[in-house]
């Protein structure tokens, strides 16, 4: 039966059917409230009939008992006849409910029955009288409760002044389901609503919001309260609210925008970097979407404790100190970059998510992958020198290493719960949404992409969309007009019409991206050439199954891509194209062809594997003339190569044969990924104290790249490509033990000391510097009290980075207990140590133990499903490579497996060590052998 109030409760003798909806759904079983009587609703979902307009919020944060206090009255809109409204809160004492009619006066009694099923983080509201259909009403809650702990709901934060005081302030992190333990509320994203909020605070704070205040009200006992102006309709997890003393610098865009960036006061002087691109990134939006930043202002904030990198809170996005602060004296190329990244990343989503939100969090990728992507496409228009398209093939190449594996989902995928839906925000929904939206931006041309997307977002404005309805918006053919008279103008029997030809061929554009984001997985195409034909065809690429394998065909089956292959040949001025729909196919050459390369730039999410002498003839190519292609190619071929070599297609000595090029390569990207390899390699032989082919590859890379490293120097000169290939060579070769790099290293770092830390050392090679320093007793002790008393995040970073390069155990160890503590080392920063000390191998098993000693408190701090405990899980096994180990590992997941259960990440980690032992076994005697054969 769908949502029926039943005659179950002492006070409730009035049964009202619904109508069939989205959200109702049959049910068999009554759920127990926490006072014993059965609670009105089953589902994890809210029911529909009951839908919020305005929210209006009063929050009183009191920042020396550490509670806070406040009021809603929602307005609701009833679609059924009922006496049931049932919404969210978690953790939240509800201390008096009732229900207003339109004019205001009570609906039925003055004080309501509240049931709460906290299982479902969901209360009931009762009203003796029916709520009927199409009549406006008034839901009136207050409540309480303590600041939070962790990094969720309105939470606590703390920064210590340069004097040693610490200070307190309030902050909020919603997404994805943490409004509910904020304020009472219907916390699903399509429940969009307006919100008018009041905040209480003192003369010492200042209060911010979505919104400017809009007066300040003098209260009783030195109190003021900030009324803010209205919201635009948005959803829950896009609210947010702050009472802190921070400090703000601030500019105005072209169109009149005011941006404010906040920090704490000490740090003030980080925050101009942050203004300078937020002003220039918000304008370039406007330009492109070409559609106004529709609120007043927008303010960013730094906030000390933050769990994740960044939150896109509509006109108040919130970060983490490392994502927003620029410290020109201690932060790196890189450290610019990624601030540069994040803020482009939030600053997109003001339109992509916040605008235009998905209906439900199985469509999160039409949020963050867009915002992954527009990253990208922000930076190289507003920093062209930072040159960012280089870090999209990094962002694939993430992609693609989950991709390969079973245990990968779509990328639009079922999530009911919050942990599942935590789960969601993973690198399927970011990297690799963002990565064939590349793919399909290059496919139908950046002018056909971008009036797509910009009829998307005025399309589905201050509304919320799904899947298809971003394929039907590129697909239509209406103009900006049909728009602005309400028509939409699209039907899927328009499709013949608005069918984009390429390379001569029609396209149904939903049916062909349905196949990348409604199944999982990344296909393999295979490149057979027989004289002028080029037989192509398409499999699923795995990593951990081979075609001899019994599973092979059952995890084949059903897999299907619509491919747009690219290619070029060395007789062809232009890329070739053609679109794979089919499992195989055949394309002719013209002229003589001497080599054929696939996959031009890699604009395509797909996996090349050339059969018969494919790979030789492009392993001669780029012995004999490696500029033939562009350096995406290059690094292209460098990574399916390797690719290809985990799943058992290729032998690794032909793709060691491949990299023999990179001595005359004289550009950064495809030298730091064929390095890349080989460090990744050394590093898991290492671990396993397989002692002589790790000695012969270390000789190896310090011998064959030895005039790339002999040539950096030890300073912040040059492009950011330069700068980043600096920090990575120098930081692998002191790491190799290469005595010049050490030495120098050791020089730098004593002089530092010296001079108490007031000299300046290279931004880009201050980690390498620190660690050296630090594998003695004096140096670490010295590192660790520079790390609590620096007021430079990015310092911290790398301090922090050098202090777990240690070879010494108990300092390891030491780490990790501060970590826990979450004194010295703040708990945000505990997961990313955990994954620092589990790659030294000499905290690789220590790290692993600490993960098991202390899961249940790991989890209670970051909560079952967050990005911190995948980093955590994954970080402590990825290189793992051994039967035992994998063993161990299962049995540890199967010890807590109420919990395990409910993750996707533990099948991930479990079939990385699959994969590394396959890796071992098939390669360690050809490594071997290889490595004899080429070391003089």
């Amino acid at each position: 039966m769908y949502f029926l109030i039943l005659a179950l409760l002492p006070y409730c003798g009035i049964g009202v059917s619904h109508a069939n909806d989205g959200n109702d759904s049959a049910t068999e079983t009554a759920h127990e409230a926490t006072n014993g009587l059965p609670f009105p609703w089953s589902k994890v979902r809210l029911p529909n009939y009951i839908v919020p307009i305005h929210y209006h919020l009063l929050i009183h944060p009191n920042l020396t008992t550490l509670n806070f206090s406040g009021s809603v009255r929602i307005e609701i809109d009833v679609k059924n006849n009922t006496n049931w409204v049932v919404l969210h809160s978690k953790n939240l004492k509800i201390t008096a409910a009732t229900i207003l009619d339109e004019s205001e006066a009570h609906h039925s009694e003055k004080q309501l029955p509240v049931l709460e099923y906290p299982p479902h983080e969901q209360i009931a509201i009762f009203s003796p009288k029916i709520l009927f259909t199409g009549e406006k009403y008034f839901l009136q809650l207050e409540f309480a409760a303590p600041l939070g702990d962790g990094f969720y709901g309105f939470y606590k934060s703390t920064y210590k002044t340069k004097t040693g005081e610490t200070r307190v302030l309030a902050s909020t992190h919603f997404e994805p389901t943490s409004a509910r333990m904020a304020f009472p509320c219907f916390d699903e994203p399509s429940f969009k609503a307006n919100y008018s909020v009041r905040i209480r605070r003192s003369q010492s704070h200042i209060a911010l919001s979505n919104m400017p205040i809009e007066q300040t009200v003098s209260l009783q006992g030195g109190l003021f309260e900030d009324h803010f102006e209205a919201s635009v309709r948005m959803s829950t997890y896009l609210v947010a609210f702050i009472v802190c003393d921070f400090k703000s610098v601030s500019g105005r865009t072209a169109s009149g925008i005011d941006v404010s960036i906040f920090a704490v006061p000490d740090k003030w002087h980080q925050t101009h970097y942050a203004l300078e691109a937020a002003v220039k990134l918000l304008e370039f939006y406007e330009k492109y979407f070409n559609i106004y930043y529709p609120l007043p202002k927008q303010d960013l904030i730094a906030i000390p404790d933050f769990q994740s990198g960044a939150m896109e809170n509509w006109g108040l996005t919130t970060y983490r100190e490392t994502s927003l602060l620029f410290d020109p004296d201690t932060s790196s190329a890189s450290d610019k970059l990624w601030v540069t990244m994040v803020i482009g990343h939030e600053l997109a989503h003001q339109w992509f998510g916040n605008l235009v939100t998905m209906e439900w969090w199985n469509d999160i990728w039409l949020n963050e992958g867009f915002a992954r992507y527009m990253e990208f496409v922000s930076v190289d228009a507003t920093y062209p020198e930072l040159r960012v398209e280089d870090y999209l093939l990094d962002t694939c190449f993430a992609a693609i290493g989950r991709d390969s594996l079973n245990s990968s989902r779509p990328i639009s995928s079922a999530a009911e719960n919050p942990t599942q839906i935590k789960e969601m925000f993973d690198t399927v929904s970011y990297d690799k949404g963002a990565c064939i939206l590349h793919m399909l931006r290059h496919f139908l041309t950046d002018d056909v992409f971008q009036s797509g997307i910009v009829r998307y977002l005025r399309r589905f404005s201050y509304r919320n969309a799904k899947n298809e309805d971003l394929w039907n918006s590129i697909a239509s053919t209406c103009s900006d007009e049909d728009f602005t008279s309400g028509e939409y103008c699209y039907s899927s029997g328009q499709a013949s019409k608005n069918a984009y030809r390429y390379a001569g061929e029609h396209l149904d554009l939903k049916v062909m991206m349905n196949t990348w984001t409604l199944q999982k997985g990344i296909p393999l195409v295979i490149v057979d050439r027989q004289g002028s034909a080029l037989r192509v065809r398409q499999e699923r690429f795995l990593k951990t199954v081979q075609p001899s394998d019994p599973l092979w065909l059952s995890m084949q089956h059903g897999y299907l891509w619509h491919v747009p292959l690219t290619y070029k040949t060395s007789n062809s001025k232009n890329t070739m194209r053609h679109l794979l729909e089919t499992k195989s196919d055949t394309l002719a050459l013209e002229g003589d062809v001497s080599w054929v390369k696939f996959n031009s730039d890699m604009n395509g999410y797909y996996i090349v594997h050339y059969e018969g002498d494919g790979w030789d003839t492009l392993i001669d190519l780029l012995k004999e003339n490696h500029t033939a292609l562009t350096h995406k190619d290059r690094v292209n071929l460098i990574h399916n190569a390797f690719q290809l070599v985990t799943a058992g297609r290729l032998p690794l000595s032909k793709a060691l044969d491949l990299t023999g090029y990179l001595k005359s390569e004289t550009h950064n990207v495809p030298l730091l990924q064929g390095l890349g390899y080989l460090e990744t390699f050394y590093k898991m032989l290492e671990k396993r104290n397989i002692v002589d082919v790790t000695q012969n590859l270390k000789t190896y890379i310090l011998q064959y790249f030895k005039a790339v490293i002999d040539k950096q120097t030890w300073s912040d000169t040059g492009s950011v490509s330069d700068r980043k290939l600096r920090s990575e060579v120098l930081s692998l070769a002191c790491d190799l033990g290469y005595l010049p790099c050490v030495e120098k290293a050791k020089q730098l770092f004593n002089s530092w000391v010296k001079s108490n830390s007031s000299i300046s050392l290279p931004t880009d090679v201050a980690e390498t510097i620190y660690s050296a320093g630090a594998q003695d007793n004096e140096g670490w002790s010295y590192l660790l009290e520079i790390y609590r008393v620096s007021l430079s995040e990015a310092e911290k970073d790398k301090i922090l980075g050098a202090l777990a390069s240690s070879k010494d155990s108990d300092k390891l160890s030491r780490l990790l207990d501060m970590g826990m503590e979450g004194e010295v080392i703040r708990t945000q920063d505990l997961s990313s140590l955990i994954y620092t000390v589990a790659r030294n191998p000499m905290g690789h098993f220590l790290a692993w133990n600490f993960v098991k000693k202390n899961w249940n408190a790991l989890v209670e701090k970051f909560q079952l499903g967050s990005f911190c405990i995948r980093n955590i899980l994954i970080g402590t096994t990825a290189q793992f490579s051994s039967k035992e180990e994998l063993e161990e590992i299962k049995a540890f997941f199967e010890s807590v497996r109420e919990q395990s259960s409910q993750l996707q990440v533990t099948r991930v980690a479990v079939e990385n060590v699959e994969k590394n032992i396959m890796w071992l076994e098939r390669n360690l005697e050809p490594l071997r052998t290889w490595l004899q054969k080429h070391l003089p």
